[in-house]
């Protein structure tokens, strides 16, 4: 049972009397107390004629998926059992990071019938975003009084990561036409597989010079080369504790999913086969032998769930992973944090058993206010801030070496800017041959 605003003002009304009255002290109480008794009668007779709560029934329908930052449409129809007409609000017990729009919404059901109630969800935040149950608030006629019941309705709505350097695909595909010959932009020695003859012109590569069919046809003959296809790409992403560092207006793990996608999504453009791994000590997600539109809905139906685990990650269990995914020569992306030297010790030391047998790039995000703090010296507050900021960019830059000292390339970038960089960095690949 619950009160309402109307009845708190008919109550109210009873200190009217003891202003009139004055310092008839008798007669005033008498009069507030046979108010608070009448006041009380009709908030009971209220309740009596309020319809019943637990006579209502809901079912909930909602949409499996939606993006990150798009609104997506919560169903929720409630049916009145009860004999008396159902006057009141309903409550829907969405989490604030489900992102509702309202969160009480008047219904009036009549006995027998059923409405419909929509609430527009916008989440804030990825992952599976859950609802347990609504609670039903019946209003008496007279407004006074209230009968309340929390009935279950569950439902789950998934919230994929946004993809939003999916804007960067058009043009990274039109660069990877451009190295497959399909325009007519003539890229020349490019790739490692033969493509076909045609006249030496000035500027081509002299290696490229076919002498056999040069003295077939009398006339000097180049090979052109297109990129390799049917390649092995298996990204890793690092879910452990770095990776819930936030860079910008996100955490570094929604970087790299941004990433990830965006290769993945180039990469099997480009006729090569993507692989994808979240690991921090237990891999958390594993997406393999998908293709096309297919690959893409599995990794983000994947990844969406993943938040970082506050731990180290076990990079010694690195080698192991990518040989369970293929045993062959590939493309290994390992997605995560080269900012201190400490934490990347693990990863430097597993390199050599990756390089030896794969080209390795490792991609990390960099924050862009660290390098806006190098310039700031005005005071000896923004000074030390500086010290610190050059301290960590120098570490990063230490760590980065190392790694290309063991044969591994490095790609750092800030959040906005890494998916396109990575995904530049696998086209520079492909056109020398590398892949």
């Amino acid at each position: 049972m619950t009160v309402t605003g109307r009845f708190v003002v008919l109550l109210a009304l009873g200190a009217v009397p003891l202003v009139l009255l004055g310092n008839d002290d008798g007669v005033a109480v008498a009069v507030l107390l046979g108010w608070l008794v009448l006041s009380v009668a009709l908030g009971l007779v209220d309740l009596g004629l309020a319809a019943s709560p637990r006579a209502v029934a809901l079912e909930r329908n909602l949409p499996a998926r939606v993006r990150l930052g798009e609104t997506a449409t919560s169903e929720l129809y409630v049916t009145n059992h009860g004999a008396r007409v159902l006057r009141g609000r309903v409550r829907d017990g969405w989490a604030p990071s489900a992102g509702a729009s309202s969160s009480r919404i008047p219904v009036r059901i009549p006995p027998g019938e059923r409405r419909r109630v929509e609430l527009q969800l916008t989440p804030f935040r990825r992952g599976e975003r859950r609802v347990t149950s609504a609670t039903v608030r019946s209003i008496g006629p007279l407004g006074l009084w209230a009968r309340q019941a929390t009935l279950l309705a569950p439902g789950v709505l998934r919230v994929l990561p946004p993809f939003t350097s999916r804007k960067h695909l058009p043009s990274r595909i039109a660069r990877l036409r451009e190295l497959d010959g399909r325009t007519s932009v003539q890229i020349r020695g490019q790739g490692t597989e033969f493509d076909s003859l045609r006249e030496y012109v000035r500027g081509d590569d002299v290696r490229s010079i076919d002498w056999r069919a040069t003295a077939r046809r009398n006339d000097v003959m180049v090979r052109t080369w297109r990129p390799e296809r049917d390649r092995r790409v298996v990204v890793l992403i690092d879910t452990g504790r770095t990776s819930a560092a936030r860079v910008g207006d996100e955490p570094r793990i929604d970087t790299a999913f941004e990433a990830s996608l965006l290769l993945a999504a180039l990469a099997t453009r480009a006729g090569d086969r993507v692989d994808l791994l979240a690991y921090d000590r237990r891999v958390r997600a594993r997406v393999q032998g998908a293709t096309g539109a297919e690959l893409l809905s599995r990794m983000v139906d994947a990844l969406a769930p993943i938040d970082p685990e506050l731990l180290e990650m076990d990079w010694t269990a690195a080698p192991a992973l990518v040989r369970s995914v293929t045993s062959q020569r590939s493309l290994v992306v390992l997605l995560t944090s080269i900012d201190a030297a400490g934490s990347s010790r693990a990863l430097l030391s597993v390199l050599p058993q990756l390089t030896r047998r794969h080209m390795v790039v490792v991609a990390s995000v960099t924050d862009p206010d660290v390098l806006a703090s190098t310039r700031v010296r005005n005071d000896r507050e923004t000074v030390y801030r500086a010290a610190a900021a050059e301290r960590a960019l120098l570490d990063t830059a230490r760590v980065a070496a190392a790694i290309r000292h063991l044969g591994a390339d490095v790609v750092t970038a800030s959040p906005a800017d890494l998916p396109p960089a990575l995904a530049d960095r696998y086209l520079a690949l492909k056109a020398a041959g590398r892949l």
